[in-house]
């Protein structure tokens, strides 16, 4: 009699197992109506014995590549970048949702090198006020926060204190170098402002809020185009540069990491500002019109975007990683977040998940490396960038830069958080 009990039971749950897997029902996804397609997405692109989180794979790929992080960005010798505030930063992330030691001992021993005992940073000056170099301060802040390291609170006050008489347009906008004159581009966003609100904050420096939301109110102001929906890479308030509109000042191309640059920006900024700040709003409009402009130009088949967003089918462009990366971090963290309507939660995860399949290589070693990079994008300088659509399309592109590297775990700590809702 017992035997007779169980035999049907297990029938049963047999083919109750058959009826779910049948009907679609999976286990550890979000449920929504194409799970079965978002699984099978993933098993296409790295195989079904792969099924890790990418971005902690993607960080133990770079620590090996890069043991000592100021060889980031493919340096032969030390340099205070931006880009390697951003792997730092991206790290910091990694280290708060898993809590393994191991990154933040790799941000540690980046600061400790770079970092004199008197607040000194090696290779850092001042005197050029090169928004860039701002943006490693950010992760610093953490570090401090983490340690209270007296040397990383001067390091900090020595980036502050830059910005504190760096040169500005008419209306207060910062140039983006000191060799840039009267230039705002949308790079700077993201190298300045972040630094800024996280300082604002950790260091109770309220006011600063107001300058760095007249940041986003002058880049929105002058480099929008309603038509399109999207941002000019830069603008310049002198009319006198080569790249420059002789009416607008405005650069003639949409570049599709610009643009990425703002995007991180505003999601990233509105972590610190005050809830009450009278212009909080205006930076989530933003916000909601960079997440209306870029999905226009999401590529159908692939869910990525293109290096000059605009002109998918012109020669030469071509589908680009680091863009794609940061517009899915913000996509999916604008969602998450409340700054962007639901509806642009699909289209992040189509992003994410084109990502993984055009841009994600296995490689020999078990890493994972991020192809399709544009190196490097620029205007002005010497030799002369001039902006144009040629130019874009012809600068190098690379495996495993930074630009794309740090976006990408961002992203990858998204949309693991939506697969454990």
């Amino acid at each position: 009699m017992i035997t007779n009990k169980i035999i049907p039971s297990i029938w049963q749950l047999s083919a109750l197992l058959i009826i779910l897997i049948c009907s679609g029902t999976t286990f550890g996804w979000k449920s929504k109506e194409d799970a079965s397609d978002k699984a099978e997405l993933k098993e296409s692109a790295m195989g079904a014995e792969d099924q890790k989180r990418y971005s902690t794979w993607m960080a133990d790929s770079e620590i090996k590549r890069n043991p000592e992080g100021w060889t980031l960005d493919f340096n032969e010798k030390p340099k205070w970048e931006y880009t390697h505030g951003l792997i730092m930063t991206s790290m910091e992330k990694v280290h708060e949702e898993t809590g393994d030691e191991k990154y933040l001992d790799y941000i540690k021993n980046f600061a400790d090198f770079m970092v004199e005992e008197d607040g000194d940073i090696k290779t850092y000056k001042k005197s050029d006020y090169n928004i860039d170099r701002v943006q490693g301060g950010r992760f610093l802040i953490g570090l401090y926060e983490e340690t209270d390291k007296e040397k990383y609170r001067l390091a900090i006050e020595e980036l502050r204190d830059q910005m504190r008489e760096h040169p500005r347009t008419s209306e207060g906008g910062f140039w983006h170098k000191k060799i840039y004159p009267y230039q705002m581009w949308l790079d700077g966003l993201y190298m300045g402002s972040t630094f800024l609100a996280r300082y604002a904050e950790e260091f109770d420096e309220p006011k600063l809020f107001d300058d760095v939301a007249n940041q986003f109110y002058l880049i929105d102001k002058y480099t929008y185009t309603e038509d399109t929906g999207l941002y000019h890479h830069a603008w310049d308030e002198s009319k006198e540069q080569r790249w420059s509109d002789p009416e607008t000042g405005l650069s003639s191309n949409y570049w599709g990491r610009s643009i990425g640059w703002l995007s991180m920006a505003v999601v990233d900024v509105l972590d610190y500002m005050p809830e009450d700040h009278p212009k909080r709003d205006e930076l989530v409009e933003i916000a909601q019109k960079i997440a209306d402009g870029i999905v226009r130009y999401q590529d159908e088949d692939t869910g990525v975007w293109y290096q000059v967003l605009d002109q998918g089918n012109r020669e030469g462009n071509y589908l680009e990683a680091s863009a794609s990366s940061m517009y899915a971090y913000f996509l999916l963290k604008g969602v998450d977040e409340g700054y962007l309507d639901q509806k642009y939660r699909e289209d992040g995860i189509e992003a994410y998940e084109g990502i993984v399949e055009q841009f994600i290589r296995k490689d020999d070693d078990g890493g994972i490396s991020l192809t399709d990079i544009n190196g490097v994008a620029g205007l002005g300088g010497d030799p002369y960038r001039d902006g144009s659509y040629d130019y874009y399309v012809n600068e190098i592109i690379r495996d495993n830069d930074p630009k794309g590297v740090g976006p990408f775990i961002l992203a990858s700590l998204e949309y693991e958080d939506l697969e454990q809702e």
